[in-house]
């Protein structure tokens, strides 16, 4: 993550690809023995998965004691149908609403898994594939480069391998514009090495899902609602926003501050919906996980093709590269694919909004057994310590290693404020500024579209956005003003340099890819 990104709506790569310690296993643990014997794909002692049931609930409560998170959600599904579920903790704090079972909480990325079912679906059914091109669907489609744009395909966008920078879009989104303005904005961003990188990006993958929706005649919400949750019986999850804010029993996204944690202002997720905008209870995913071990079956009924489910759980690209004695992380269609601790194939996702959620599901077909959490807080590694605790006493008895420190220093880094001037002291003695009416008037960019400049009680004052926000500067040196901003991508602290030079400002917050420059 570069220091200019801030925090990222979306959780990318889902900690798997980040976190060596995710697959693999070092050299001080390497001969931990397993109950199945040599071979760790083997079948799991009933009696051991039945005591990584009865410690749960303790696990649980000891990551929410520690923490102070406000609200947690868990499942386990011990083969279709689904076996077991434990609820903890509270869905808003002070509120006295109890979670349960069918407690709806914003699910972040793990909404790139479940849209990739929905995907699969379509591809099982013949109208698309995962090699369809995207212009084949969307022939507005444009990326910087002619090639790439007409050559990129469904599972290029979802294994994300088009070359589109990371997150690419997401500060549109934060700017106000919506899906299709987006869409059509990507074309000027710079692109990697199409097919030989890999960029975790949540506008990419949704444009691959506008396609598939295309296809089909619908919107992409109504599709996942048509071929994927009314036929697993998912009743109380959407793709929608509005459906989320519309039930009752409903878990609202909290923040830290200080040592408290306190309700957030919410994030609205509807522009890239396919990758982050599915809200769901563990009722529900333990629904869908169940589907996923059963190869595409659920109650004795196919919902999803066997080989396009099998694709997108298959390793499509490297995500991360081996280091310290574990294995490179990979990444399919939606997932992320890889090893346990104990060398057993995997696959899973992790989910957070900055403003308040924190999802992780995980699954070891040659178990039998998949786990979800669901949380109601900024993320700092509760869901995934807990999966990861689960699975390694399912395997091996007891808790390998102390997963919930290497996720949470791993996060650490979410909660920093961003720009080149954090931290700095303000020059002794700066160089005046112009007189302020020199700097303002309007300004031209193709990506994040027009700023207004202006003078307001003595300050200059900048518009920005189809969602107008007011940004006031202050003077730093010269020609070098600064802005404070918060939102999803950008930290309480975070600070950004607003230089002008001539007939032109360069916003150092919107510059991460080379475009903030805007012309007067």
């Amino acid at each position: 993550m570069r220091p200019s990104q801030g925090r990222r709506r979306f959780l990318g790569a889902a900690l798997c690809s980040t976190i060596a310690a995710c697959g693999g296993s070092d050299s001080d643990d390497s001969g931990a023995a397993t109950s199945s014997g040599s071979n760790p794909t083997g079948p799991v002692p009933d009696a051991q998965v039945n005591a990584a049931l009865a410690q749960l609930d303790t696990l649980a409560n000891n990551l929410m004691t520690a923490t102070g998170i406000p609200g947690m959600a868990v499942a386990v599904v011990r083969g279709p149908p689904p076996g077991y579920a434990t609820v903890l903790g509270r869905g808003l704090v002070g509120s006295g609403q109890a979670v349960d079972a069918d407690t709806v909480f914003q699910l972040a990325s793990v909404s790139k898994s479940v849209g990739a079912a929905v995907v699969a679906r379509q591809v099982g059914t013949g109208s698309i594939a995962w090699n369809t091109p995207v212009r084949a669907q969307l022939p507005w489609f444009t990326l910087s480069d002619a090639e790439v744009s007409a050559a990129v395909t469904i599972g290029d966008l979802y294994s994300h391998q088009s070359g589109l920078p990371d997150h690419a879009g997401d500060t549109l989104e934060d700017m106000g514009y919506g899906r299709m303005d987006v869409l059509q904005r990507l074309r000027y961003l710079p692109l990697h090495p199409f097919r030989h990188s890999y960029f975790y990006t949540n506008f990419g993958l949704t444009a691959g899902a506008q396609a598939v929706a295309t296809a089909a005649g619908i919107d992409w919400e109504t599709l996942s609602d048509n071929v994927l949750y009314q036929p697993l019986g998912m009743s109380s999850t959407s793709s929608r926003y509005a459906d989320f804010v519309a039930r009752p029993n409903r878990a609202l996204g909290h923040v830290k501050v200080g040592n408290a944690w306190v309700q957030g202002t919410g994030t609205m997720p509807d522009p890239q919906s396919p990758a982050g905008g599915v809200s769901s209870s563990v009722n529900d995913m333990a629904k869908w996980l169940a589907m996923m071990l059963g190869a595409g079956v659920f109650n004795g009924k196919r919902i999803v093709d066997a080989a396009a489910l099998a694709a997108a759980t298959t390793a499509q690209v490297q995500s991360s590269p081996p280091g310290g004695g574990d294995p490179a992380g990979y990444y399919g269609y939606g997932f992320n694919v890889g090893t346990t601790s104990a060398g057993r194939p995997s696959y899973s996702h992790s989910g957070a909004f900055a403003l308040g959620a924190a999802t992780n599901f995980m699954v070891v077909p040659s178990t039998n057994l998949a786990i979800v959490t669901l949380t109601n807080a900024f993320p700092i590694g509760v869901a995934e310590a807990l999966n990861q605790q689960f699975f390694d006493i399912v395997q091996t008895g007891s808790i390998q290693r102390d997963w919930f420190k290497l996720y949470n220093d791993a996060l650490a880094s979410l909660a920093k404020p961003s720009g080149s001037l954090v931290g700095a002291t303000p020059p002794a003695a700066p160089l005046p500024a112009r007189a302020l009416s020199t700097y303002t008037g309007t300004y031209q960019n193709d990506y994040f579209g027009p700023i207004q400049v202006s003078e307001q009680n003595g300050a200059l004052v900048i518009v920005i956005g189809p969602r107008p926000l007011t940004l006031t500067l202050s003077h730093w040196d010269g020609d070098v003003f600064t802005f404070t901003l918060v939102n999803e991508n950008a930290n309480p602290g975070s600070i950004s340099k607003a230089s002008f030079s001539s007939d032109r400002v360069t916003l150092e917050y919107y510059d991460a890819d080379g475009l903030g420059t805007f012309i007067r």
